[in-house]
């Protein structure tokens, strides 16, 4: 049912943490399935110096959170704005479909994070235009906990 890549990252995943003083952080979530995600990021020269995450949820959100981290790590701002749930669930090999919604939360975290940074700085980015943290995404049933 789970590839080997998923298992990997679900029993020893990478970048999990928080990042203090974080240029960006991303929180979304879906009451109906349990699954919560906060992706932090710190920004150098338009770059992703550094991402952290915690996920509250099941296998495969805490999978597809740690390789979202691993693919984003280092990539421009712009470009990691065009990661997509497809690259997430590639590069996991493979989710099952009833848990392809965990690599879409994988996504709009990350897009949530960035759009913090960019409100925070006063910036603007290509990848963000029309994007609305509230109507964006399917999982806006967020709620507040502590990780």
């Amino acid at each position: 049912m789970y590839t080997d890549i998923v298992m990997d990252h679900f029993m020893n995943p990478r970048n999990v943490g928080e990042i203090e003083n974080a240029d960006g952080i991303g929180e979304v979530g879906n009451i109906k399935c349990g699954d919560i995600m906060r992706i932090y990021i710190k920004v150098e020269n338009d770059v992703i110096e550094d991402i952290k995450f915690k996920t509250f949820g099941c296998g495969s959100a805490i999978a597809a959170s740690s390789v979202a981290t691993e693919i984003i790590m280092g990539m421009t701002v712009e470009d990691a704005l065009k990661v997509t749930n497809k690259q997430v669930i590639d590069a996991l090999g493979g989710l099952p479909p009833v848990k392809i919604h965990c690599s879409v939360l994988a996504e709009q975290a990350l897009k949530a994070a960035i759009y913090d940074y960019a409100t925070k700085n006063n910036l603007e980015f290509e990848g963000l235009k029309g994007y609305n943290p509230v109507e964006d995404h399917d999982h806006h049933d967020v709620v507040d906990i502590e990780f």
